[in-house]
C-alpha cells in the first residue's frame, strides 16, 4: 500500500502507483502519473502532465512539470516524462514541453540530478546522466547516456551532449560536445576525451586506444573537417564509439561542434 502523509494534498484525479510514499507538505496535481515505489520526500511539488517512473526518489523543494519559463508557451497542454530509478534531489526545476519542440520534455532511467539542476523545456535527457549542483540545461537541450554536466555550468538552448560526454564545473557550452569529449571554460573548449569516464564505464585500453587516434585525426589542422571525418570513417569504420562521433558531427544541428583549444589535447 501507498502512504500519504496528512499534511500533503493529492488530487482525486491523480494516478498513484503501489508503494508510493508521499511525505509531508507535498502538493501532487490533477494530471500525474506516480509510478510504482516513488517516493517523495516532502515539500515536493509535482503538476502538470507528469508521469514519474517506478523507483525515482525526489527531494524537498523540488518543483516539476510545472508551466515552461518560454514566453511563447501559450498553455498547450505538453508533457514532462520522468524514467524509472532516477534521484531528484532538493530544489531541481523541470519543466515540460512546448508545441515548439514536440510537447515533452523527457528523462531517461537512473539519472542524477543534484542540488538546483534545471531541465528546461523540450529537454530530452537519456539514461544514467548526471547533473551536478546547480546545472542548467536550456531549451532543447539534448543529453546523452552517461553523460556528466559539471556544477554551475550552463548549456545553450539546442545544444547536444554526446554519450559519456564530461562537461567541466562552470562551463558555458554554446556548441555540440562530440561524444566521449571533455569539455570547460568560460566558453567552451574541447579538452581532449572523458578518459577517466570511459575507464570507469570499461573500455578497455586498444578502444581508447582508437578514439584518441581517430580524436586527433578529426581535430588536425591539414583538410577540411569533411575530409578528415572521410578519412577517419574509412580507417575506423568497424570502430563503434569512433563512428559514433563521427556520426554526431555530421548529423545536422543548429549548433556548431565545440573545438579544441590552442594547446588542449585528447
Amino acid at each position: 500500500m501507498s502512504t500519504i502523509h496528512p499534511s500533503s494534498i493529492v488530487a482525486k484525479t491523480a494516478t498513484v502507483g503501489n508503494d508510493v510514499s508521499i511525505g509531508p507538505f507535498c502538493v501532487v496535481g490533477p494530471q500525474v502519473t506516480l509510478g510504482d515505489g516513488v517516493k517523495l520526500v516532502s515539500h515536493v511539488s509535482v503538476d502538470g502532465i507528469t508521469t514519474v517512473g517506478s523507483g525515482t526518489q525526489i527531494f524537498p523543494f523540488a518543483s516539476i512539470g510545472h508551466q515552461p519559463q518560454d514566453l511563447k508557451f501559450g498553455g498547450e497542454e505538453s508533457q514532462l516524462i520522468i524514467g524509472s530509478n532516477n534521484v531528484i534531489r532538493e530544489h531541481v526545476t523541470m519543466n515540460p514541453g512546448t508545441s515548439g519542440g514536440g510537447l515533452i520534455t523527457r528523462v531517461g532511467n537512473g539519472c542524477l540530478f543534484m542540488i538546483g539542476a534545471h531541465v528546461a523545456h523540450d529537454c530530452i535527457i537519456h539514461d544514467n546522466a548526471i547533473l551536478v549542483n546547480n546545472a542548467t540545461l536550456a531549451g532543447h537541450v539534448e543529453v546523452g547516456e552517461w553523460a556528466i554536466i559539471g556544477g554551475l555550468s550552463a548549456v545553450h538552448q539546442f545544444v547536444r551532449i554526446g554519450r559519456h560526454a564530461m562537461v567541466g564545473g562552470m562551463t558555458g557550452v554554446e556548441n555540440d560536445v562530440i561524444p566521449y569529449g571533455s569539455v570547460i571554460g568560460n566558453r567552451a573548449r574541447l579538452s581532449g576525451l572523458n578518459i577517466v569516464g570511459l575507464k570507469r564505464r570499461n573500455f578497455n585500453r586498444d578502444q581508447i586506444h582508437d578514439i584518441r587516434k581517430a580524436y586527433r585525426l578529426i581535430f588536425a589542422q591539414e583538410g577540411t573537417m569533411t575530409e578528415r571525418l572521410d578519412d577517419v570513417a574509412e580507417d575506423f569504420s568497424l570502430n563503434e564509439p569512433v563512428m559514433e562521433i563521427v556520426n554526431f558531427i555530421r548529423t545536422e544541428s543548429s549548433r556548431s561542434i565545440c573545438q579544441p583549444g590552442q594547446d588542449d589535447a585528447a
